[in-house]
């Protein structure tokens, strides 16, 4: 053991310094460029990591020059009689210089992965970026700034090339725990080095391994909780004080490979969204929340305007009081049930307050006693009615909900859905639901409004949209199978080119139709095959769910094979098995109320 420990407590005040001015700055840094969107990103990118990548003698040359006498930042300091060339001060920069970019790295990687959905929820819950930050981001990313912590403290410790240059290598001074090594071993005591290596290795090894044993621990704290469920299913219905005077939306979105150009009103009655993936439902609940820019348009609340692009107007989501369910629930995994509800209550009220109105929320869903829980430790429909309830606290003129049962299985859908329906049949503000679930849609919204590719092709009650599809996209987004091209011949007569016949209908006086159709349900199997639109068919195969038998036809002659039809026909089992075994040719019947003439 060497009589001189001083390079120990040089090497822990320098890397312990270098530490924490890295711990702030690499924070700040990573958190702004994690939303910087301006120019030059990947220029100032490389020189924040610049370090990392240059040779430490290198980055202490710079530091030199920029640092010593001749130096803008030396030239300086002359003139207050200070230096930092040949101090412990000089190690410190040097350290802080080559272990920042590790911290900056991490603690970017770290904000990265947070899910951006909480962030999104956060901001229209009402709470600023910087509320966000202290409650969210930086709780969230804690593991992986503690780990950065951990890596920048060690790359501290064991600086050696950028030290040499700026600081040198004067004993009691400037020598650290590196340049120990390197002299003792130039000098031939390998005893001295030995110990000086070791004691190096511990203190960094400890640190790391420190680290990774408490986010062991604090990861089997929070596995020891999943599974954990409780019963009960009943919704929050929101006592709503304010008057509902509607949503008007004209907006329109280009990005390079899609273009949303969309223009509705909507009242306290919900409407539903519906469309194919990628229609734009979901980019309009975003603009609608300010979580997108609209490129053009106007979005007004209960007469307030929130987006204008003529004016300059673009409300912030805080600001906006808009509820925004997401498919995931988005529900701050730091936060307990509690928490996370009075997260989105309004701003100002005292903790007293806070805690009756939360407590009476948590009865109202049927969540009591499980305040103190976790996200992780609730069940599917927990998660939602916590969610549900953290949104309607906000006291928002405008709920959002986008597909929010797509991650529950069956049952819990089907029982979660007819609570929703009497929470929305209650709530009196706006209310968007978005699904491509057409059932789902049909039995919780009155309104529909039906896109394709970004455009609205039809906006009406469900039954008009259900019943009277103005084109053949909206009939097979509301789960018509059974189309033909068409050939008008007369007022009440087509013909239906694809299935080889001709049909009679109610009436056809638009010169635009182009195609006829009928649901699969609403195909008629007869034995009397003398009444108008029926004709023999022939069964190519059938395909069967639970409850029902789809039956594939094809009209006037026998299948080739099991692709050669024309229509699909559903019937439910017990009528499959009065059917089944009798001969063909049976007859379909067409009837003239159930045909959907469309363009």
């Amino acid at each position: 053991m060497p009589l001189d420990l001083s390079p120990l407590w040089i090497s822990l005040k320098t890397s312990l310094l270098a530490t924490f001015i890295t711990f702030f700055l690499g924070i700040a840094a990573a958190y702004w460029m994690l939303g910087y969107r301006g120019k030059g990103k990947s220029l100032i990118e490389g020189i924040f990591i610049a370090p990392l990548i240059l040779p430490p003698t290198v980055v202490g040359f710079l530091l030199l020059l920029f640092f010593g006498k001749n130096g803008p930042v030396g030239k300086l300091m002359q003139t207050f009689d200070l230096t930092i060339v040949f101090t412990w001060y000089g190690a410190a920069i040097a350290a802080t210089v080559v272990s920042f970019p590790l911290m900056y790295k991490t603690a970017l990687g770290a904000f990265e992965q947070i899910d951006s959905n909480l962030l999104r929820v956060a901001r229209t819950l009402g709470a600023t970026e910087r509320t966000i930050f202290w409650r969210i981001s930086l709780p969230l990313a804690l593991p992986g700034i503690l780990a950065a912590t951990t890596l920048a403290f060690a790359r501290a410790l064991g600086e050696f090339g950028a030290t040499l240059m700026l600081a040198g290598n004067i004993p009691g001074q400037t020598q650290t725990i590196p340049m120990a090594i390197y002299f003792a071993v130039e000098a031939g005591a390998m005893d001295e080095a030995w110990f000086w290596a070791i004691a190096i290795m511990v203190i960094s090894l400890s640190g790391i391994i420190g680290v990774n044993f408490w986010q062991e621990v604090r990861e089997k704290r929070r596995a020891g909780g999943r599974g954990q469920e409780a019963g009960g299913e009943v919704f929050y219905r929101p006592d709503s004080n304010f008057e509902s005077c509607g949503l008007f939306v004209d907006i329109e979105k280009i990005l390079p490979s899609f273009h949303l150009k969309v223009a509705f009103t909507s009242n306290e009655q919900p409407l539903g969204l519906l469309g194919g993936s990628g229609a734009g439902k979901s980019m309009i609940l975003r603009s609608l929340a300010g979580i997108e820019t609209p490129t053009r348009g106007r979005i007004v609340l209960n007469g307030r305007v929130l987006f204008d692009s003529e004016k300059g107007i673009n409300v912030p989501s805080r600001d906006r009081r808009i509820g925004f369910l997401v498919q995931n629930y988005a529900l701050f995994p730091h936060m307990s049930v509690a928490q996370n509800i009075a997260f989105g209550l309004p701003k100002g009220l005292s903790a007293g307050s806070i805690r009756v109105q939360v407590e009476e929320l948590l009865l109202n869903m049927q969540l009591q006693g499980l305040g103190d829980r976790y996200p992780h430790q609730l069940s599917g429909g927990q998660q939602q009615r916590v969610a549900l309830a953290r949104a309607l606290a906000s006291q928002p003129e405008a709920l959002l909900l986008d597909e929010p049962f797509s991650a529950l299985d069956t049952h819990l859908r089907s029982q979660l859905e007819q609570q929703m329906t009497e929470t929305l049949a209650d709530y009196q503000g706006v209310a968007l639901f978005v699904t491509h679930n057409m059932e789902e849609a049909y039995r919780l919204c009155p309104n529909l409004l039906v896109l394709e590719h970004g455009r609205v092709v039809h906006h009406g009650s469900k039954y008009d949209i259900f019943e009277r599809p103005n084109t053949v996209g909206v009939a097979q987004i509301t789960g018509c199978k059974n189309f033909s091209r068409i050939v008008l011949q007369s007022a009440q007569q087509v013909e239906a080119t694809d299935w080889g016949c001709t049909l009679q209908v109610v009436e056809a006086t638009n010169s635009q139709l182009s195609h006829i159709g009928i649901r699969a349900h609403q195909i008629i199997l007869t034995s009397d095959s003398s009444c108008e639109n029926t004709f023999p068919c022939w069964l190519a195969r059938t395909s069967e769910t639970p409850h029902r038998i789809t039956l594939f036809l094809k009209l006037h002659s026998t299948a080739n094979n099991s692709q050669d039809y024309h229509l699909q026909a559903e019937v439910f089992k017990e009528k499959w098995i009065t059917i089944k075994d009798k001969p063909f040719p049976w007859y379909v019947r067409l009837d003239p109320l159930r045909l959907i003439l469309m363009e």
